[in-house]
């Protein structure tokens, strides 16, 4: 068996059961990157993601986790690809908040972060967001409805956490978005489920926060500022 795949089951056995794929997908992609020096280029992402062995949905969340946590790089164009990314301060400081042993010290700081970000990555979507990204916001939100619909909660809330990673790769600001994605990536690595049972119909407060997004998106589509500052500001106020 590959290295890459026994590092990728061992830290799947390590997580449980309740281990995604995406994480595992992820911790393929950094053990191939540690395995090269800073720089060297690692392929494209279709032989990327085929030596992982994932669906392209699967790769590209895995992949958009470890350029978070400052594992890879992307380059574009003729001789481009995926590439091994040299750890930066912003880097290691994102990693720093991923190695925290226990949940209860780090996510409650965690969620008082990611909600002071919000508001500047909001600014900056409703500034900068080109029609693919409004596109991906959207796509995120079918997600989201139909959990909604299915009554999946777990799936609700990873869809609900894609779309707050779509919105944050809007912003023009690489410092914003790697301390975002860092502590998005803490409150995701922690979150294995959410209230109530798997079959049970999704509370009546987790439909008007499907609502509250979709209302964020609109605003950020319509490029209308104060609008949207003021519905993140809900989203955040009630959790």
């Amino acid at each position: 068996m590959p290295a890459t795949k026994q590092i990728a089951e061992a830290a799947a056995t390590s997580a449980g059961t309740a281990a995604s794929r995406t994480e595992t997908a992820t911790a393929m992609i950094i053990a191939i990157a540690q395995r090269h020096a800073a720089g060297t280029r690692l392929g494209t992402k279709e032989t990327l993601r085929t030596e992982c062995g994932v669906s392209v949905g699967t790769f590209n969340e895995a992949l958009a986790l470890a350029q978070a946590r400052g594992y890879v790089t992307m380059k574009p164009g003729p001789g481009g690809g995926i590439f091994v990314d040299e750890q930066s301060a912003i880097a290691r400081l994102g990693n720093a908040m991923l190695a925290l042993d226990t949940a209860e010290p780090s996510v409650p700081d965690a969620i008082r972060i990611r909600d002071a970000l919000d508001p500047l990555l909001i600014d900056d979507a409703v500034t900068s967001a080109q029609p693919a990204d409004i596109a991906g916001m959207r796509g995120q939100l079918e997600r989201m409805r139909a959990a909604l619909d299915a009554g999946e909660h777990l799936e609700f809330a990873r869809a609900n956490w894609a779309l707050h990673r779509v919105i944050a790769e809007a912003s023009p600001s690489q410092m914003l978005r790697s301390v975002y994605l860092g502590v998005l990536g803490l409150l995701e690595d922690h979150a294995v489920s959410i209230a109530g049972s798997a079959d049970a119909p999704l509370p009546e407060y987790v439909r008007s926060r499907y609502d509250l997004h979709v209302e964020i998106v609109d605003a950020i589509a319509a490029r209308d500022g104060e609008r949207a500052r003021e519905l993140i500001a809900l989203h955040n106020l009630n959790g």
